[in-house]
Parts: C-alpha cells; sequence; structure tokens
C-alpha cells in the first residue's frame, strides 16, 4: 500500500520545513501573546487583529499530530477534507498527501480544501504544494475563513481545525452542514490553548453529536467522530 510520507520529495521537503517551524517558535510564541493581548482587556480578537499580530508568523501542526492525521484520513478513506489554517502548508501536506494515496488505492477523486488570510504565506505555501507534486489536490482560498469556507460544494470526509482559536467552533459550524456521518474532525492546540479552547472542547464532548477525546499528541488534538 502507497505511503506518500515515506516517498520523495515529499519526506525531504516535510523535514526541512520542520525544521524550519522549530527556528521560528521563539518568534511565533511572541506573535502569538501579541495577538491575544485584546483578549486581555475583554475584547474578542478579531480577523484584523489576526492580520495585524499574525502576519508571516510560521505556525505548523507537530510530526506527531501530521502523521496522525496523515493516517486517520487513509483510515477514513477521505477524499474531500477541509483545513483552517494554511500557514506555510506543512500540515496540507499531510492531509493531500492522504488523500492521493486514498485515490490511487480506490481511484476517483479529491481534494484539499484549505484557507489562510494571509496572503504572504498563501503564496509561500503554494510554492510548497508545487515542489511536493500535490498542487493539483489542493485549494487555496485566501481570506478570512468564516467567508472563504461557506461554499462547499462536497461532501466533507475531515476537516482539521488549526487556525486562530476563537474562530474554532465559529468554523466548526460552517463545516458541520457539509460533515458526513463517520466525518472525523481533528482540531490542534488543546492542551496549548485550554482556557480559550474549552468551550470548544465541551461542545464536541458533551453536545451528542460528536464521539470525541482529547489526544495527547503535540499540542494537544481533539479528535472528533460524527455521530
Amino acid at each position: 500500500m502507497m505511503n506518500s510520507l515515506e516517498t520523495e520529495p515529499l519526506k525531504s521537503l516535510l523535514e526541512r520545513l520542520h525544521k524550519s517551524a522549530r527556528r521560528e517558535l521563539p518568534r511565533a510564541a511572541l506573535g502569538m501573546v501579541r495577538l491575544m493581548g485584546p483578549a486581555l482587556f475583554g475584547r474578542r480578537v478579531t480577523s484584523a487583529d489576526h492580520a495585524k499580530f499574525g502576519h508571516n508568523l510560521f505556525i505548523a501542526l507537530e510530526p506527531e499530530a501530521g502523521r496522525f492525521a496523515y493516517a486517520t484520513a487513509r483510515a477514513i478513506g477521505a477524499r474531500h477534507i477541509v483545513e483552517f489554517g494554511t500557514s506555510l502548508g506543512i500540515s496540507t501536506l499531510y492531509l493531500a498527501a492522504a488523500v492521493r494515496d486514498n485515490i490511487a488505492r480506490n481511484s476517483g477523486t479529491g481534494r484539499v480544501i484549505t484557507t489562510e488570510l494571509d496572503s504572504s504565506k498563501c503564496a509561500r505555501a503554494r510554492a510548497h504544494f508545487e515542489e511536493a507534486g500535490l498542487a493539483d489536490l489542493i485549494e487555496v482560498r485566501e481570506g478570512d475563513a468564516l467567508e472563504t469556507l461557506r461554499s462547499l460544494s462536497d461532501s466533507v470526509d475531515m476537516a482539521l481545525i488549526d487556525g486562530w482559536k476563537e474562530f474554532y467552533r465559529d468554523v466548526l459550524h460552517i463545516v458541520e452542514p457539509k460533515l458526513r456521518p463517520g466525518g472525523v474532525v481533528l482540531a490542534d492546540n488543546i492542551n496549548m490553548f485550554k482556557k480559550t479552547l474549552r468551550p470548544y472542547v465541551a461542545e464536541m464532548q458533551t453536545s451528542g453529536r460528536y464521539a470525541s477525546q482529547t489526544l495527547n499528541l503535540g499540542s494537544g488534538l481533539e479528535y472528533s467522530v460524527r455521530i
């Protein structure tokens, strides 16, 4: 069975990007502190705040979480995946690799729809997708996810929510009508942003719409199956 994560050029590209992400951690942490400033005064963080303070921050899914996302997508045969928070495209590469391998096994079509507010990040992510040979399976929607994800034509097999934390529930409610029964939602940074994401976790674990559990992968991954 094919595993694109172990093939070139994707394998080397992911290794290089993860190294770059680790080097960027101090700057990314400082940017996150600045971004969360308005919340300390009781104000909801807006897309304008993200555009100002989140510009060009390299915020990436950790390798173990990326491999888990790939394995999950393979396990459920995901062909149509939605992602909130492209950044420079590391997580998108894991998802698109799974879609390609699922298509290769069973034929058919598929794609990853990913969305990112920062235009410079979009450009860099697209370059990475081209380098990996996965660009034909990825649709990048540039702009505010609360708008760009409102037009989803296909049923969604899987969603990865890994953008700005205040918008997790908003994005979930936009994508959920298209999420098929048995579809999976992965949400990152659950342990890192416990207070901010507590309402999201509570909804996933108590609403009755999902079977959900927090996994200690990376900075915390909420694994939710639509029931």
